[in-house]
């Protein structure tokens, strides 16, 4: 193929590419079509208009899919379940009244928003601020003062979690898109996200407070209030330890792995083998689950711990399908050469890759609303590009990742779900939530972004 016949065939598989994004945003926001069988049906149609071989067009789909799942079904399913029992248990109020007591009523803040941070490791954002709103009503209640000094911090704490950490479904979707070590991210995750919640929601929430005296409201009724047993909430020591269990052996994973390949550990070990094998974010998650179960069996019953890891997985079975779905419109993205285009194209221009992450995450976030769908999308773009960069260390490709994953979170406004779950819990009218939501999950972006490109230029 010479010059002339390359650059139409970029140029046409550009125009293609743009036509898929188009059509997916009309079909979510226009159309209202769920974003499940949207990205199937922009999938389809992507993979006949780049002239894809139709017996290869279902293999392709379903390779995408599949291969999203593997990795994503796993973690967000265990990490749901042990965020149930957690849930239920009254582990929440557990930590935000101990925390609490350690900080001091002053800093009462800071210890929701540390136990937010702790409790939206394994929970989603919705199902943890719905945990945690109880506690932070009461809370702001009985301290006085604007709403806003509690609820920020908290829910600003749940956001970036679910942003930027394994094992929440956009993080893990992007890395096993990507390429990205998970292990790695968790770490890299833990960097971005807490400096950025201390600017972007416990100083902003003060910034706010000061500004608008929001009051409490009067009447609230937790949704999962009449399924919480009447059971003795655990303690402040095993929440902490169950929590930060997955943590310290991801990080074990991490280390030994890093020092095997520096020489300083060596690499025919069979215990450092079982290190590694047990520190792998699915087996960590596993090995946390059953510490779960063996220690909630008691206050719960067999019986009533199946009920509740049973009921954990409805909720999480259309963010876990739409995710396999953005998987899927990645690889037919990657097997039409789409990709390959874009990457040619954006080396052109000499936009660097980082910043080509969160461009595209960004403009996709706030056409459609969608953080996951916006998150899947920019990877599944962007991976033939990172695939074919020489010299990218793994901290490069955490550092694109998480920009990609800070971008599909900037600008929440109505057309997100989140938006309207912040505005309803806490009683804000549109403006104020504009005022405060919106520049919230937007500070998290800029700042998250900010924090990848150090990384991602220094090392």
């Amino acid at each position: 193929m010479d010059h002339a016949a390359a650059v139409e065939q970029s140029s046409y598989l550009l125009t293609v590419a743009v036509i898929a994004i188009a059509a997916l945003l009309v079909l979510i926001m226009k159309l209202k079509v769920h974003a499940f069988a949207s990205l199937i049906l922009v999938s389809f149609g992507t993979a006949v208009a780049t002239g894809i071989e139709l017996s290869k067009i279902v293999p392709a789909m379903l390779g995408g899919f599949g291969g999203t799942l593997a990795s994503v079904a796993v973690l967000v399913g265990i990490g749901a379940m042990i965020g149930k029992i957690l849930e239920l248990s009254g582990g929440a109020q557990t930590l935000a009244d101990t925390l609490i007591g350690v900080l001091g009523e002053k800093r009462a803040p800071m210890a929701l928003g540390i136990a937010s941070l702790l409790f939206g490791f394994p929970i989603f954002f919705d199902a943890g601020l719905v945990v945690m709103l109880p506690v932070i009503l009461t809370v702001a209640k009985r301290m006085g003062g604007s709403l806003l000094k509690y609820a920020l911090p908290a829910t600003g704490a749940f956001s970036v979690m679910h942003v930027f950490l394994p094992p929440h479904p956009g993080p893990v979707a992007a890395s096993e898109i990507i390429g990205t070590n998970i292990g790695y991210m968790v770490f890299f995750g833990l960097i971005t996200a807490l400096p950025t919640w201390y600017i972007s929601s416990y100083l902003f929430g003060h910034y706010c407070a000061k500004k608008w005296n929001v009051s409490v409201p009067d009447l609230f009724k937790s949704a999962n209030s009449e399924e919480r047993l009447d059971v003795k909430p655990p303690k402040f020591s095993t929440v902490i330890f169950v929590l930060l269990t997955p943590m310290l052996l991801i990080f074990i994973n991490t280390g030994v792995t890093t020092l095997q390949a520096s020489g300083v550990l060596p690499k025919d070990s069979s215990a450092l083998e079982f290190l590694k094998l047990i520190g792998q974010t699915p087996i960590a998650l596993l090995i946390t689950l059953l510490l779960c179960l063996t220690i909630f069996v008691k206050p719960f019953g067999g019986k009533r711990l199946n009920q509740l890891c049973e009921s954990s997985l409805g909720p999480i079975c259309s963010v876990v399908l739409v995710t396999g779905a953005g998987g899927m419109f990645g690889g037919i993205l990657r097997t039409s050469g789409i990709g390959d285009a874009l990457a040619g194209a954006l080396s052109d221009l000499g936009i660097p890759i980082i910043l080509a992450a969160f461009i595209i995450s960004s403009c996709l976030r706030i056409a459609q609303g969608s953080a996951t769908v916006a998150l899947t999308t920019t990877a599944a773009l962007i991976a033939p590009i990172v695939h074919t960069t020489q010299g990218l260390s793994m901290i490069d490709l955490c550092a694109i990742t998480t920009a990609a994953s800070a971008g599909s979170v900037i600008c929440s406004h109505f057309n997100d779900s989140g938006f309207w779950l912040v505005k309803g819990l806490f009683g804000l009218d549109e403006k104020m939530t504009l005022k405060t939501w919106t520049v919230l999950e937007t500070l998290i972006a800029v700042i998250g972004f900010a924090i990848s490109c150090v990384f991602y230029v220094i090392f």
